[in-house]
Formats: C-alpha cells, structure tokens, sequence
C-alpha cells in the first residue's frame, strides 16, 4: 500500500472530475493568499497550530476540527511554524454532490447556510469524530489501493463520510460556537449585507449610513477582518456569482445586470481580469 500522506501543492484547481483527496503533513508550512475555488472544500485538521480565516472570521482549531467552505468564501490559513501541520482535506465538485443526492437528502446542505452567525466550523462530539475517523480511515485505505472493487469502495466511504458530516452539521445548526473563534459582530453584519444584495447599490456611502460607522472606521475595520478593502470584496464576489451564473448558462448582459455592474465594458474589462479571458471565451474553454 502507498503512504497516506501526499507532498502538499498549491495546485487550487482540480483536475479529476469528481472530487480529489490530499492527507497533508508539513514541518514548514507554505504561505497561502486569500484564495477561492470552484469546488466545496472539506477541511480536516489534526495537528499544529493555525488560525483558519473564512470571510472575516478567524477560526483557531483543535485537532478533530472540521471545516466547511464553499466555493465562493474567501478563504486563507495561517500557520505557526514549529510543529508538525498534519490535515486531511478534499474537494468535492458541487455537481458530484448534486449527482449523488436524492430527493429528500442533499448533500450539499452543509456548504449552503449563510448568515452573520454561521460558522465554517464543525467540532464534533467525541463519538462522532470517532466515527468519521474510522470512515476517512477507511476512504483513505480504499483510495491507496488498487485492490479488487477498491474504485468503488472510496466512492461509497466517501459519502458515507459527507452523510456524516451533513448530519453533524445539522445537529449543530443554531448553536453558535464561540470557542476559538474571533471576529466583527458589525463586519460580519456587512458581509451579510453585501452577499444579500450583492446587485444593488453598495457604495461606501451607503453602507457607512446603513451601519452607523465613519468610512474611515468602516475601511479599517473591514480591512483588519477581511484582507480585503471593501471595494476589492464586493467586486470580487460580483465576479464570482458572474462565473456562477455563466455555469447556468445565462446571457453575458443579463449576468452583468443580475450582478450589479452598471456598465457592461467594465464588467467585461473585470472579467478578463479575474479569470484570463472574457465571458464568452472563458466559457468556451470550460
């Protein structure tokens, strides 16, 4: 049997169609930007010390943590150096989940929640991180394999896994974890607001009235939590719901109206910025 662990990449996009699994354990860690990908992300940490930053929340884990991202969160660790960073993680394409879902069971649930109190982060509860150990444990050994029916078997204890994870997810849902989690009441507000109404004004003028704070406080603030200035998050997650909708196959126009784009050569411009090629070009090579 192959070793488990893998040698970590800044790969940030898969190349297999369905999902991808990496068991990483570093002595040094490589410095990570703010980044976001067009897949769902589980996160499972077993050793080290490292604050995980999730739009404006920073998370300081425990081993046995789970996290939760999905493909439009803006995301980024930051890791201590000294100690060994062991963490498992994968990457699951949303239309895999969206495959394997049935009509009364989506997959997918746990990814979906947003608001000002939700949290990335899954503690589970003694027995079931036993649980969900012993089933990573055995996709692990599967996807190391080349035995007989050993295809078939990482693909059964991986959604028994995010059966798992759903299930925690949902046993805690309302239950606001404060433990080792740091971040802005009122930024965390705006983020709200702006993911809501992410196609109509959102000016710094009006989220400065809106929020009763000065632009100065407002831009510090968001900075210090985000990494981001106000105008690089909204612009950023305007593009994002863009490349979403295009998925869907919506229209060019209708995609910069439905995003908030008040004019259509900017759009483009920003566009071709973010992602290397125009709508329509970019689409093609998709």
């Amino acid at each position: 049997m192959q070793a488990l662990t893998h040698n970590f990449t800044s790969r940030q996009y898969m190349i297999t169609p369905d999902f991808e699994y990496f068991h990483y354990a570093d002595k040094t860690a490589t410095e990570i930007e703010y980044h976001n990908h067009d897949f769902y992300e589980i996160y499972f940490f077993i050793s080290g010390k490292v604050t995980y930053m999730i739009e404006g929340k920073a998370y300081k884990l425990k081993p046995g943590d789970i996290l939760l991202i999905h493909n439009n969160e803006l995301h980024k660790p930051l890791v201590e150096q000294g100690e060994l960073y062991e963490r498992i993680v994968i990457w699951l394409n949303p239309e895999f989940l969206k495959k394997e879902s049935k009509y009364d069971t989506d997959l997918s649930t746990c990814f979906q929640a947003y608001s000002h109190d939700k949290n990335n982060l899954l503690r589970p509860d003694p027995e079931a991180l036993r649980s969900l150990k012993n089933i990573i444990n055995k996709f692990e050994n599967a996807c190391n394999s080349t035995g007989y029916g050993s295809n078939i078997l990482k693909d059964l204890y991986l959604i028994e896994f995010i059966i798992h994870i759903n299930k925690c997810y949902l046993e805690s849902y309302g239950s606001m974890l404060h433990d080792g989690i740091e971040y802005n009441k009122k930024v965390s507000a705006i983020i709200q607001y702006i993911n809501e109404n992410i196609q109509s004004d959102l000016s710094l003028d009006l989220l400065s009235k809106k929020f009763y704070l000065s632009k100065y406080h407002l831009l510090r603030e968001f900075k210090k939590y985000t990494g981001y200035t106000i105008h690089q998050y909204i612009r950023t997650k305007r593009l994002l719901l863009a490349k979403s909708f295009l998925k869907e196959g919506l229209a060019v126009t209708e995609v910069c109206n439905k995003c908030g784009f008040s004019d259509y050569s900017n759009f483009i411009r920003a566009f071709k910025n973010a992602f290397g090629a125009p709508p329509k070009t970019y689409m093609k090579l998709k």
